[in-house]
């Protein structure tokens, strides 16, 4: 059965995350939060640094957001904010960074969303990512987009 608010695409290698990432790039405006789910290696930065590259340049030197938790980049849209919050203690640390306003004036691209609690925005979209075979399966739910869930049906095709 096909869900409005939900698709999931296998993504056949490292390129064709890339191109998803691309893809999610040429639709993002500020207050849009991409909440990035998946273990280590699942491809949650590979996501993100093709998605910032898209928008602001190929030779752009996107490093990890792990040990500084929050990496910011000028957009000429408005800024974009690459979040990792695997080492965050408490979901208030959340405020502490500044992310929360975010969530209304940036694109933000949150890895470890789990750590947002009851600071997770409700009009968020999530993006699943897991190891499936040589690339990875993603799930995305967007009840809140469903025209993004349409495009992406459209453009990607579904195994739903």
């Amino acid at each position: 059965m096909i869900h409005a608010s939900h698709l999931s695409i296998h993504l056949a290698d490292e390129e064709a995350t890339t191109r998803f990432g691309q893809w999610w790039a040429a639709r993002l405006h500020p207050g849009m939060v991409l909440l990035l789910e998946g273990g280590i290696g699942a491809g949650k930065t590979h996501f993100a640094r093709a998605l910032i590259r898209a928008r602001l340049g190929e030779a752009l030197d996107i490093p990890s957001p792990t040990f500084t938790l929050v990496q910011t980049y000028d957009d000429p849209a408005g800024d974009i904010w690459h979040t990792d919050l695997y080492r965050l203690g408490h979901s208030d640390e959340v405020i502490e960074l500044g992310l929360d306003a975010a969530f209304a004036t940036a694109i933000c691209l949150v890895e470890w969303p789990d750590r947002l609690g009851r600071l997770t925005p409700p009009h968020a979209i999530r993006l699943a990512f897991a190891p499936e075979g040589e690339g990875r399966r993603v799930e995305v739910t967007a009840p809140q987009h469903p025209e993004l869930i349409a495009d992406a049906r459209r453009d990607w095709g579904t195994d739903d």
